[in-house]
């Protein structure tokens, strides 16, 4: 198997075998920087956007790569300090839902954006990630840590993406990582029906 095939089909497998899960459940969590670490695997929502900010990055390259994925991280941040506020943002929910499909189909286009767009779009998106996160958050909990372990997880999955984009090098291997795009989108239609 060629050298590009192998991380993309462990992505594409560990995509599609993620299930229906929500990261955003509502339901209290116990709330550490391990928590935080390990709660952006387990829903679909999150670890689909994450992976596929990172793939979007790798397939633009230059400043792209570290500038998207780190706008990411820093206005999901800012989201969930807003969501511990109690600042209302409407939609939220369909919002995610609605980032999840539409970097899908970035990637899956192939699509190339200025960064200064690009960081923007992803800064949207980041958000609305970060309140949905801080908005369940109870009162007095230990947010910090919490938050810290979920960037360090959010930031590793952006890795994820990079590292398959990145690993692609061929234009046959480009095509693989935009299939992967289409499986992203392909898996927000989803997550929309449920």
């Amino acid at each position: 198997m060629k050298r590009a095939s192998v991380p993309a089909l462990a992505l594409a497998f560990g995509l599609l075998g993620g299930g229906g899960a929500w990261a955003h459940t509502g339901l209290d969590h116990a709330l550490s920087f391990g928590a935080g670490l390990a709660h952006p695997w387990s829903g679909a929502d999150h670890l689909l956007a994450m992976v596929a900010v990172g793939l979007w990055a790798g397939l633009n390259g230059g400043r792209a790569l570290w500038a998207w994925p780190a706008a990411f991280v820093a206005v999901m941040a800012a989201g969930g300090a807003l969501g511990m506020t109690g600042w209302s943002l409407p939609a939220v929910e369909t919002g995610i839902v609605a980032s999840v499909i539409a970097l899908g189909l970035l990637v899956a286009a192939g699509a190339r954006a200025p960064v200064a767009a690009g960081a923007a779009l992803i800064a949207a998106f980041a958000l609305l990630h970060g309140h949905a996160h801080g908005a369940e958050l109870p009162p007095g909990s230990a947010a910090v840590a919490y938050g810290l372990g979920f960037s360090l997880a959010t930031a590793v999955l952006h890795g994820v993406g990079l590292a398959v984009a990145l690993a692609a090098g061929s234009e046959r291997g480009r095509l693989g990582v935009r299939g992967l795009g289409a499986v992203v989108a392909a898996a927000g239609l989803a997550l929309a029906a449920l």
